[in-house]
């Protein structure tokens, strides 16, 4: 019996499949990991091995990066921070622990703790109220993915979450669903061929021992 091979379009939807769950298992593992972070440290900004992503709202910091773009900022205590750094802090005069992210001017002792004058790059002045050390979240490492926090806050919306999570979840079934009828199917046309091949042997089998034994009368 001859070996079947795989079909042009069995090869396509494998490859589909596996595209889909490269793209999406990372990103449901991620975001998984932070939800699951953020439950259970509401009071914290989740983070995954000391890494955080943040949404930059404004153009405050332009050029370095502007709103819209996905920053990633590193968690460090008051003492890593120099003076140059651009740091992410709960921002001392919100009563809504808004986030903001500026450079460090200079570094202060208040309180019997560190401090940090920051002012936004696009910004005329220095922020009014030194940021005390424990508003630290974290440094922005340097590194951004441009425009990604404006899909990252459509992802976080109704429509976001049909369109980016429910959409490729279904079509990762169905691809799936698709692929395993593809192999049933196969898998049956293999077996039929195989019954008519041994359905084939035996009366060819036959044949020879009815054969066979005419022989043996005539002799």
């Amino acid at each position: 019996m001859k070996e079947q091979k795989k079909s042009p379009g069995s090869q396509v939807v494998t490859v589909v499949s596996v595209i889909l769950c490269l793209i999406l298992l990372p990103v449901l593992i991620v975001n998984c990991t932070l939800l699951i972070k953020g439950w259970t440290n509401s009071g914290e900004i989740p983070s995954i091995g000391g890494v955080f992503p943040m949404i930059v709202l404004s153009d405050s910091m332009y050029p370095e990066f502007a709103s819209g773009d996905l920053i990633i900022c590193h968690v460090k205590s008051p003492e890593q921070v120099e003076v140059g750094d651009v740091i992410s802090y709960y921002d001392p005069q919100s009563t809504a622990s808004a986030v903001v992210t500026h450079r460090v001017q200079s570094i202060t002792s208040e309180g019997g703790g560190l401090a940090f004058q920051t002012k936004g790059d696009f910004n005329n002045s220095a922020d009014p109220v030194a940021v005390p050390g424990a508003n630290l979240l974290g440094v922005y490492s340097g590194t951004k993915i441009k425009g990604m926090g404006n899909v990252a806050m459509f992802m976080q919306s109704t429509q976001g979450l049909i369109l980016c999570v429910a959409l490729p979840v279904i079509a990762l079934v169905g691809v799936d669903f698709l692929r395993r009828s593809r192999y049933e199917k196969a898998r049956s046309k293999d077996k039929e061929a195989l019954m008519a091949e041994l359905e084939e042997l035996r009366r060819m089998k036959a044949e020879r021992d009815a054969q066979a034994k005419k022989e043996n009368n005539l002799g």
